[in-house]
């Protein structure tokens, strides 16, 4: 590594949070030019490179935060953030202003008024916890956030979103799983990218957590150098329905102050989707989403395979680009 690069990367990572694991660096093979996982994990000059567009908060989670701890975007679900560090941090990352060392957990008060908030508020169903990774808290505290949230009674689902299984699979020991399990639907999507992220001791935890009733789907995101092509990403989701893993999301990358390295189109990001739909089964495919900015929600990008001509009369196209008359002649729809 040259000194130049060097004073980069040492300028790179006084901005913005750096961490791996022994995981990860196992399975670290070269440079973040020419290594998906590098890429994902390993400070890169361009990311002092800030474009037109980006922003501490590119999704307006703090337009939506009526407590400390708490985005409340949707009527029907919160995110609860008890902690805003994580075991690894992601180059992409889409709160990476707000996470990192020195960053804040939720003292006792402000974590008993945001359980307050959830407590009063009858129309939520469902809490999110996120931050940070939640699941960088101990046993005891996931604990008691569990046992506070079972005993509310409007709170019917809680998930988890979190990157620990993958890339810190060690933390998964069976104190944590305890503390995970309550009597209420608890869902987990995992962080995940690419299949070599697949590892032995990844399996293991996936199937300690899913032997303890806790529903693991995944949650990816379209990153250029990293999956941004559909053997890929085909690999990845055959990998992960065949160790009982739902895809879920497929994010389309925000608009995070120093990412545009990870950024692709839409187009191509939808040319890619519709190219998984002939090549995997439908327990396979994720939705492919994006989060509007500033907080306005989330949105499908699903690529579109039908046109109305006039009333009642469409041209469907399949996976392979061909094109059928819909109802077939002479019919009505």
């Amino acid at each position: 590594m040259s000194d130049r690069l060097r004073k980069s990367l040492k300028a790179v990572s006084d901005r913005y949070a750096f961490r791996t694991t022994k995981t990860v660096e196992d399975l670290i093979t070269g440079t973040p030019d020419d290594d998906p996982i590098a890429r994902q994990y390993i400070p890169q000059p361009q990311e002092l490179i800030q474009t037109r567009g980006e922003n501490a908060d590119p999704i307006g989670d703090e337009t939506h935060s009526p407590v400390k701890g708490i985005v409340h975007r949707y009527p029907d679900r919160v995110l609860f953030k008890p902690a805003n560090i994580c075991a690894v941090y992601c180059r992409y990352c889409f709160r990476r202003e707000k996470v990192g060392p020195g960053s804040e957990v939720l003292n006792d008060d402000e974590r008993k008024a945001a359980l307050n908030y959830i407590r009063k508020n009858k129309n939520i169903w469902e809490v999110i916890l996120t931050g940070g990774d939640p699941l960088i808290l101990s046993p005891r505290q996931l604990n008691e956030i569990m046992r506070e949230l079972n005993n509310i009674e409007h709170v019917q689902v809680i998930r988890f979103h979190t990157r620990i299984p993958i890339a810190d699979p060690a933390r998964i020991t069976p104190q944590l799983i305890n503390a995970l399990t309550i009597n209420k639907a608890v869902y987990m999507p995992l962080h995940i990218n690419h299949a070599r992220e697949i590892t032995d001791d990844v399996i293991c935890a996936i199937k300690d957590l899913q032997k303890a009733g806790i529903i693991l789907l995944s949650q990816s995101v379209l990153l250029k150098g990293v999956n941004d092509n559909v053997e890929t990403l085909e690999e990845l989701y055959r990998r992960l329905v065949t160790i009982g893993v739902k895809p879920y999301y497929l994010h389309h990358p925000d608009f995070a102050p120093g990412t545009s390295h990870f950024r692709l189109s839409i187009k191509d990001g939808q040319a890619i989707v519709k190219q998984l739909l002939g090549r995997l089964s439908g327990l396979c495919q994720p939705t492919y989403m994006l989060d509007i900015p500033e907080g306005h929600g989330k949105i499908p990008l699903t690529p579109c395979y039908i046109k109305e001509l006039e009333e009642n009369t469409y041209t469907l196209e399949n996976y392979k680009g061909d094109t059928y008359s819909y109802p077939p002649k002479g019919e009505k729809a």
